[in-house]
């Protein structure tokens, strides 16, 4: 089993099934901690079961309280967002289907958190990773008010820039 932390928001991913069709992981999130930004998953369901702690869910303009036991199901394409709102840490069983990249998505995260590249509100610190990551990872989350393909085309110039401060002087002058 791999195990990803993110220093900055406090996330802990176990990965305890990793498939085509369905990715499961064990998660942790320390007290007080959210994920970044609300976001939306076009062709995913996102399963949570809240295993400790108190979790409240924000589904489009709904808001729940979840303790242990609760299951929230979030179906494609709607906006959601999460946040630890209990005492000390939060755990929860996730299940996505079907899995697309969202493993990747997280290790890429959680890399640049290592990497200090994250402000304390677990976003890209540099405008070009977060258009990186928004235009890699397109079908496994976006921006709530713009769709998939909006998101890739508004974010494409910013993409183009940051591979081209990635390649070596010598590649560009030929």
């Amino acid at each position: 089993m791999t195990t990803l932390e993110n220093p900055v928001t406090g996330e802990r991913f176990t990965f305890t099934h990793r498939s085509p069709e369905k990715l499961a992981f064990d998660f942790a999130l320390r007290e007080g901690g959210k994920v970044p930004i609300p976001h939306v998953h076009a062709v995913q369901t996102e399963r949570f079961e809240v295993v400790a702690g108190t979790v409240r869910f924000r589904l489009g303009l709904r808001t729940l309280i979840a303790h242990p036991g609760d299951v929230i199901e979030v179906p494609p394409g709607v906006t959601h967002a999460f946040a630890n709102v209990g005492t000390g840490e939060a755990q929860m069983r996730i299940e996505v289907t079907p899995a697309l990249a969202m493993a990747e998505l997280f290790t890429e995260v959680v890399a640049l958190a290592h990497a200090g590249r994250m402000n304390r509100r677990g976003l890209p610190r540099d405008p070009r990773d977060l258009a990186t990551l928004a235009h890699r990872y397109a079908e496994e989350a976006h921006a709530p008010l713009l769709t998939a393909r909006l998101q890739r085309w508004l974010m494409a110039p910013l993409v183009r820039r940051r591979r081209a401060a990635l390649q070596p002087s010598s590649a560009r002058a030929a």
